[in-house]
């Protein structure tokens, strides 16, 4: 066990139990910018951020966009299989891409220009799951993209956080599966240091979920939603950088 991983497993933790996203967006850069290996990174994270988007999903499923769901199930999983068996064979770094593209998305609330050209980007949905498939297999950040699509509906918070959890638990499923059959290294998955991880993720997430989400307002919601998606694209900026 890792005290650093545990460190970012418990603030990343907070930030997933209020957002449906966290865990997987914002530890990936930390770890990676940390030194360890794309590969040991989705070994750790993926089974934490499973957990906990379960968790979420037992909970609050009747929020859950199914719609949505149904899409990035059939447009965005199998990209990232076949992007992510790619990725093990080549080095990608497209966090300089995403990262200017969430910090975007987040002045959307205080200017009608940048929501016009949203609505009008996001208007051509298939399309932009697609590319997520291809980014989240590629990086492990196309939850970012999802992400800024779910901010960008609009949709009350209980279901924003559901949803984006749902989608999250196909995209780790899928890419455990496919680490599993196709990585052309050995897996050494840490049982014992994975399942504290786990455990330590899962009760701040309950936690944060009694204490801080449930007082939360739908506008403020937005708006806090807004400084996060600027957060993790400054965060993905700086990993492209210090690579």
């Amino acid at each position: 066990m890792s005290l650093e991983i545990m460190l970012i497993v418990a603030v990343t933790a907070v930030i997933q139990s209020v957002f449906g996203a966290g865990v997987l967006l914002i530890g990936t850069p930390f770890l990676l910018l940390l030194g360890y290996d794309f590969v040991d990174v989705l070994i750790v994270l993926l089974p934490i951020s499973l957990a906990m988007n379960v968790m979420k999903m037992t909970k609050y499923h009747a929020h859950i966009d199914l719609e949505l769901l149904r899409k990035v199930m059939w447009l965005t999983l199998p990209p990232i299989a076949v992007f992510l068996f790619l990725v093990t064979h080549v080095s990608m770094n497209i966090g300089l891409i995403i990262g200017p593209f969430l910090l975007f998305i987040a002045f959307k609330s205080i200017s009608a220009t940048v929501e016009q050209i949203l609505d009008r980007l996001m208007a051509y949905e298939n399309v932009y799951l697609l590319t997520v498939g291809v980014v989240h297999g590629t990086s492990n950040l196309g939850g970012s993209l999802l992400t800024a699509l779910v901010h960008h509906k609009h949709y009350p918070k209980d279901v924003a956080r559901v949803t984006i959890a749902a989608c999250y638990s196909s995209f780790a499923v899928v890419q455990l599966l496919t680490l599993c059959v196709f990585s052309r290294q050995q897996i050494d998955i840490p049982v014992l240091g994975n399942l504290i991880y786990i455990l330590v993720g899962t009760i701040i997430v309950e936690l944060i979920d009694v204490t801080l989400f449930s007082r939360i307002e739908h506008e403020r919601y937005r708006y806090i939603f807004g400084i996060f998606l600027a957060f993790a694209g400054l965060v993905l900026i700086a990993k492209s950088f210090m690579q």
